[in-house]
């Protein structure tokens, strides 16, 4: 009985913690704030702990919480039970010496026309990334010794805010223009934009009479239009190191090929397009899949019908569907194929490099119809994750459960602007309060079949293609290209075999398609099989303008103008 009483005596006595507890500067704190507070440990000081997270071998630390309401002159308290990546909780931190920082993602109040209200992290104009967003407030970096069994609070105070972004001025070949969206405002309940940068073609000015076709680059938020460079690249630039190609002097051989593209594009005999890349940041992610959804609104429907007819209009495009062709890579990718697929009218080509899982039997490494968790595969005596991010020859980097403790650490409720919460919160259903209904327990894996029922009637690409087939394959045959690696970085290679047996199999009429493969090929191999990847990844626009300038005559209606715009 002692030895009883004892043990419950232990137990319910409170063990020793170290906590943290966070003010703000008062000239930062005017009213009441929300958003995600996360804290931030790097063992090294290359460079602030807010720059080094992520899903390779060499991430640092982050931890965070929830905070809503938080009004000036009080503090905030993370405690030993916060929710972190890699490490799980706060009270499992290896003790040690730490570069320390802190930084509030704030959050805004969305009154959607559905009746739900929402906090959401608004983009404001960096591409929707959290260590860098304008109005996010933050620590300086101080070194402390951590030891979470000890019996202290530490004391950090939030004083510096990320300034807004400088806006791209216009130039004689690149315009940006920003619009108002008629339809995402009346989702949203307050304005909402969409933006693009056009790139004019060369003798744009010289040829005032001349309608062009447009060529629509799909991808992540582009602050400006990349890639493109009119003058000689810089010859004293200090060359840099690219980890991903392990190449030195990366940056050189991006400037060189930029000037290059340059040459062409005012060359003799390229093809004379208006070339665009869309920005339609979102409170989720840094683009918007370019579709419909229900958690984002309508923005395939916004960009098709309100973005792209106003481009047109400003700088003379033709205006009409079979003038007009979509390519991209990874999120690109898809929406490349996915817009075609779902306005097979208003495009004319589709051109998807390395596309994001085209088929939900292969969500990257999961089957979200037949697997019951999303993390591990089923076994009596197993646990074996499933990976995540591998390199050319198979080694593992990140596993799907580190993946998303990451995106969940980051933000609840699908806000970590992050790649598996964007899908959730493009392809799911909306729940009763207002955000993205989950896939998945984004803490224990377990998969929930009705939204994988959702998700594959409205956006499994490979399903709504066969299903859709005998209405729209007329309007399809000859415009989908599919490209991937086979050892693509995020096994997005596995959704396209599916979709590729499925393509090879239809009918009345036949689809006429082209998918290809790169051989150990990482992300984002794009069709090119005469150049490694960390080069035919910078040419994206001179490779794809000219496969559709060569195959538009077979799939433009009579009459059409093939001739003018080829100066």
């Amino acid at each position: 009985m002692k030895k009883l009483l004892y043990l419950l005596l232990f137990f319910a006595i409170p063990s020793q913690a170290q906590t943290f507890r966070i003010t703000i500067d008062v000239s930062l704190h005017t009213g009441p704030l929300d958003g995600r507070l996360l804290l931030l440990f790097a063992n090294n000081d290359k460079s602030e702990p807010r720059f080094q997270i992520g899903d390779n071998l060499q991430t640092q630390q982050v931890f965070g919480v929830d905070v809503e309401g938080w009004q000036p002159g009080t503090s905030c308290s993370v405690d030993v039970q916060a929710f972190g990546y890699p490490v799980e909780r706060l009270k499992d931190m290896p003790a040690g010496d730490y570069y320390v920082q802190v930084l509030l993602h704030k959050y805004e109040t969305f009154h959607l026309k559905t009746g739900q209200t929402v906090k959401l992290p608004m983009d404001r104009g960096e591409g929707q990334h959290w260590n860098i967003a304008p109005g996010n407030i933050y620590s300086q970096t101080v070194k402390l010794h951590i030891d979470p069994m000890a019996n202290n609070e530490i004391a950090l105070t939030i004083s510096k805010i990320i300034p807004p972004i400088a806006l791209p001025a216009d130039t004689k070949y690149i315009k940006h223009i920003r619009i108002q969206s008629k339809l995402l405002t009346e989702f949203w309940g307050r304005p909402m934009y969409l933006g693009a940068n056009i790139l004019l073609p060369g003798g744009f000015d010289e040829h005032p009479n001349v309608k062009y076709p447009m060529a629509i680059f799909h991808g992540h938020f582009p602050a400006d239009f990349e890639g493109f460079r009119t003058t000689v690249p810089d010859a004293n630039l200090k060359p840099d190191t690219s980890a991903r190609f392990h190449i030195t002097g990366y940056n050189r051989i991006e400037q060189q090929e930029a000037y290059d593209f340059y040459k062409q594009w005012t060359g003799p005999k390229f093809p004379r397009v208006l070339a665009v890349e869309i920005q339609h940041a979102n409170p989720y992610y840094d683009d918007s899949y370019a579709v419909n959804s229900a958690n984002l609104g309508p923005y395939g429907d916004a960009i098709t019908y309100e973005l792209i007819p106003e481009i047109e209009k400003r700088f003379r495009g033709i205006g009409k569907g079979w003038a007009r062709f979509v390519y991209g890579g990874s999120t690109g990718g898809w929406e490349a194929l996915a817009v075609q697929v779902l306005y097979p009218d208003e495009y004319n080509g589709s051109y998807a490099a390395c596309p994001d899982p085209v088929d939900f039997h292969h969500y990257t490494t999961m089957n979200i119809y037949e697997d019951k968790n999303a993390y591990y595969p089923e076994s009596d005596f197993k646990k074996t994750p499933r990976p995540g991010e591998r390199d050319y020859l198979g080694h593992i980097q990140a596993t799907l459960k580190e993946i998303n403790q990451r995106e969940l650490a980051l933000g609840t409720r699908s806000r970590s602007g992050d790649q598996f919460d964007i899908w959730e919160a493009v392809f799911s259903p909306m729940d009763k309060d207002g955000y993205p209904k989950r896939i998945y327990d984004k803490y224990t894996g377990a998969i929930d079949s009705s939204v994988a029922n959702y998700w594959r009637d409205n956006f499994d690409l490979t399903h709504i293609i066969k299903r859709d087939w005998p209405k729209i394959g007329n309007k399809l045959k000859g415009k989908i290209h599919i490209y991937v690696g086979d050892m693509d970085t995020y096994y997005l290679n596995n959704a396209v075999y599916t979709a590729e047996d499925m393509l090879k199999n239809l009918s009345n009429p036949q689809c006429n398609c082209q998918v290809d493969y790169g051989d150990r090929a990482e992300h984002c191999w794009n069709g090119d099989h005469t150049q490694p990847n960390y080069i035919s990844r910078l040419r994206y626009h001179q490779m794809f303008i000219k496969k559709w300038a060569g195959e538009i005559a077979g799939r433009a209606p009579k009459g059409a103008d093939l001739k003018s715009w080829r100066y």
